[in-house]
C-alpha cells in the first residue's frame, strides 16, 4: 500500500473522499491468494499423513475446505463487530467502509450446511439425499452441535441486515461454543477444560484474524481524507492484539500439552499428522507475530510518514493469517495422537 499523504484536519462522514476503487490486479490478486489457501484444507490432510501409517477419514479434505470457510467466515463477522467499536472510539465521524458481515454469514451457514450434511451421512461423504438421515440429526450430540452452527449463522445473517448488528454477538458466540464442545466429546479426558481452552483460544483467534481485516479495510477508506486516524486505530489494535496474541500462546500450549505429554511431543511433531499440522501452525504464527512486532515498532517511531509504513507489515500479517485459519482446519480433520 502507497504511504498515506498527510491532513492537518480530519474530514467528516459527508465530506469524506471516496476510496479509489480497486483496479483489475488488486481483484487478481486476492483470487490468486484465495485459490492457493483453499489448497491448504484440500490437499494438507493427504501430505500431513504422507508416511505416518495412519489411515485418513474419507473425504477430509473437502471437510477441512468446509471447517476453512466456518473459520473464516466466523472471523470476518467478529473481527467487524471488533474492529468497528475500536474504529468508532477512534473516529466517530469518519465513514466506515462496507460490512462484509453478512456475506460472511451466509458463506458460513452454507459451510455448516455441509458439515451438518456430513453429520447426517455418519461422518461421510454424501452422495446422494438418500445418504442423509435428517431426522437422526436431533437424536445425536453431533447432530444438535452441527445444527447449532447453521441456526446460529442464519441469524447473523439476519442481524447483519437489521439496523442492530451488533446483536450478531450472540449467535456467534454460540457457534464459537458448539466448536468448542464437538473438538471435544464426552469419552476425552477431561474434556470440560479441554472445551474451555477451545473456546478462549477460538474466540481470539477470530478476534484477531478478522479484527486486522477490518482495520486494514478502514485505513484504505481513511488514507484520503484522515490518514492519521488510520494510524491511531491501528495502534488501537495492536495493543488489544497483543494481548490476544498472549492468550494464543498460552490456551495452544496447553492444548498441546493435552493432546501429546511432554515426553513425545518431539517425536510426534515430526511423525503424525496431527503433530506435523500443529508444527506447520506454529511455524505460521511465528512469522505472523513477527510481522506484528515490526508494524508495531513502526507504529511507535516519529513522524507520520514513518507510521504509514506499518501499513505493510500489517497487510502481510493478515495474508499469512489466512493461511493459519486454514491450517486450523485442517488440524481439526487429522487424526488425534496417540497418548503414548
Amino acid at each position: 500500500m502507497p504511504p498515506a499523504t498527510e491532513s492537518s484536519t480530519p474530514v467528516r462522514q459527508d465530506a469524506a473522499a471516496p476510496a479509489r476503487p480497486a483496479g483489475p490486479g488488486r481483484a487478481v490478486a486476492v483470487l490468486v491468494l484465495v485459490a492457493l489457501a483453499a489448497l491448504i484444507p484440500l490437499l494438507g490432510p493427504r501430505a500431513a499423513l504422507h508416511g505416518t501409517g495412519e489411515a485418513a477419514a474419507p473425504g477430509t479434505g473437502g471437510i477441512s475446505l468446509l471447517r476453512t470457510v466456518l473459520f473464516a467466515a466466523l472471523s470476518v463477522q467478529a473481527g467487524e463487530l471488533f474492529a468497528g467499536f475500536l474504529a468508532r472510539r477512534t473516529a466517530p465521524e469518519l465513514r466506515a467502509p462496507r460490512r462484509w458481515s453478512a456475506y460472511a454469514a451466509w458463506a458460513g451457514f452454507a459451510a455448516a450446511l455441509g458439515l451438518a450434511a456430513v453429520v447426517a451421512a455418519g461422518n461421510l461423504i454424501p452422495s446422494g439425499l438418500g445418504d442423509l438421515d435428517v431426522g437422526g440429526l436431533y437424536g445425536t450430540r453431533d447432530g444438535t452441535l452441527a445444527l447449532l452452527e447453521v441456526n446460529a449463522f442464519l441469524v447473523a445473517a439476519l442481524c447483519a441486515r437489521s439496523s442492530r448488528p451488533g446483536r450478531a454477538l450472540l449467535p456467534l458466540a454460540a457457534v464459537v461454543v458448539a466448536e468448542a464442545l464437538r473438538a471435544h466429546p464426552p469419552t476425552e479426558d477431561s474434556a470440560l477444560l479441554g472445551s474451555g481452552l477451545t473456546l478462549v483460544h477460538l474466540t481470539c483467534a477470530s478476534l484477531w484474524v478478522g479484527g486486522l481485516l477490518y482495520a486494514l479495510r478502514t485505513l484504505r477508506a481513511w488514507r484520503a481524507c484522515d490518514p492519521g486516524a488510520g494510524t491511531a486505530l491501528l495502534s488501537r489494535y495492536a495493543r488489544v492484539a497483543a494481548l490476544l496474541l498472549a492468550a494464543l500462546t498460552a490456551t495452544g500450549l496447553c492444548s498441546t500439552l493435552r493432546r501429546m505429554p511432554p515426553g513425545t511431543v518431539l517425536d510426534q511433531l515430526t511423525g503424525t499428522a496431527y503433530g506435523r499440522t500443529l508444527l506447520a501452525k506454529v511455524l505460521l504464527v511465528a512469522v505472523v507475530a513477527g510481522l506484528a512486532l515490526a508494524a508495531r515498532l513502526r507504529l511507535g517511531r516519529d513522524g507520520a510518514r514513518l507510521r504509514t509504513r506499518a501499513y505493510v507489515p500489517a497487510r502481510a500479517e493478515v495474508v499469512v493469517l489466512g493461511a493459519v485459519v486454514a491450517v486450523s482446519a485442517v488440524l481439526t480433520a487429522v487424526p488425534l495422537p496417540i497418548r503414548w
